[in-house]
């Protein structure tokens, strides 16, 4: 069952006011679902985008941050917990490990690595959790296309296909993690279709 959803996300707004809406609207969709947030920790950008349509729904925000990053102007201040770390690895094994469940948001180099770290643990077994991208603007269509494209050339299992969930809207992601079951088949789907 799906509680706790550890959101990824760019800690800039992007440049389309379409960005933050979504983000936003994730976040209200997370509480209307029951849900609380796990994520970075920081009010801005799409970070605290999403954080902000949590807690203005009534629900939970736990923010997860770096000593180091730890600064009155970035941090969210109102989480309704904040854990403090010692550095980025601690800052992933934490969130992953509050998480039931996780989903992507645009953003940049972190954002990917983080996602990219998630993704090849679900590959590895380390975890069966769902991971959904909100694919905001098609933002995410050249990661889908070179996910496709490693495994035409071999350097990815037909399986890794099938560990994404990628829609436009945030109510069908939490639809579809709400209702997630991991199984050996949800491991073994070999289409991918960057809509879902």
């Amino acid at each position: 069952m799906v509680s706790s959803i550890c959101v990824f996300a760019g800690s800039n707004p992007g440049l389309h006011a379409e960005y933050a809406v979504k983000a936003r609207e994730l976040g209200q969709q997370i509480a209307a679902h029951g849900c609380r947030l796990v994520y970075g920790g920081s009010r801005n950008g799409l970070m605290g985008q999403v954080a902000d349509g949590v807690l203005a729904s009534g629900s939970e925000a736990v923010g997860v941050m770096p000593v180091d990053l730890f600064k009155e102007e970035i941090r969210h201040s109102g989480l309704t917990s904040l854990i403090e770390v010692t550095g980025m690895h601690e800052r992933k094994a934490v969130m992953s490990g509050m998480a039931d469940a996780f989903i992507a948001l645009p953003g940049g180099v972190g954002t990917f690595e983080e996602l990219l770290e998630i993704l090849c643990w679900a590959q590895i077994g380390i975890h069966r959790k769902p991971i959904g991208l909100l694919n905001v603007r098609g933002y995410f269509d050249p990661l889908a296309e070179m996910i496709t494209h490693s495994v035409e050339e071999g350097f990815a299992a037909p399986s890794t296909l099938g560990l994404l969930r990628i829609a436009s809207e945030p109510a069908e992601l939490l639809e579809w993690m709400k209702s997630y079951k991991a199984s050996d088949d949800t491991l073994g789907q070999t289409s991918f279709n960057p809509l879902g």
